[in-house]
């Protein structure tokens, strides 16, 4: 396993968006792996592959006390999302940064595990703004676009020093 870089703001290439993954493989394996020790290394509840500089479809993630429950979700996709809540997010690829976010409270997700078998999973809570943040990067957004442009570039500015 190998630690990998995480990209931070202003790197343009966190507004890549990921395409899917079509071959469950070692390399896949091994990019999980490397992700999971990436995120635990930081420390982050939650890292997609957009984040690393790999543009695939790949999020890892555990909210658990222990950090000994990880997840991997492969082609992830929210089928279905209900209510709102509002969360105080913070996020490795904008290092010192934290701000409220308006997402649903709950939602559906399916996705593929390492092997390529489909799941489904019903999240609310935490587990709903993770798999919900960790989506957004996938499709180039980072938490900071939920943000009025005001926040946002008082955020920005805090960020850059």
């Amino acid at each position: 396993m190998a630690l990998l870089d995480i990209l931070t703001l202003p790197d343009t290439k966190l507004k890549t968006k990921a395409k899917q993954v079509t071959a469950f493989d070692d390399q896949l394996s091994q990019l999980c792996d490397d992700m999971l020790e990436t995120m635990y290394a930081a420390p982050g509840i939650g890292l997609a592959a957009t984040q690393v500089d790999v543009h695939q479809q790949v999020v890892v993630m555990d909210i658990s006390e222990d950090s000994d429950e990880p997840m991997v979700f492969i082609n992830p996709e929210i089928t279905a999302s209900e209510g709102t809540q509002t969360y105080e997010e913070g996020c490795l690829s904008v290092p010192g940064i934290y701000a409220k976010v308006k997402r649903a409270n709950s939602v559906s997700l399916r996705y593929q595990d390492i092997k390529g078998n489909n799941h489904e999973l019903e999240a609310d809570g935490l587990l709903a703004v993770c798999i919900q943040h960790e989506i957004d990067h996938l499709k180039g957004i980072v938490f900071l676009d939920h943000l009025s442009t005001l926040k946002r570039k008082m955020a920005m500015k805090k960020l850059l020093g």
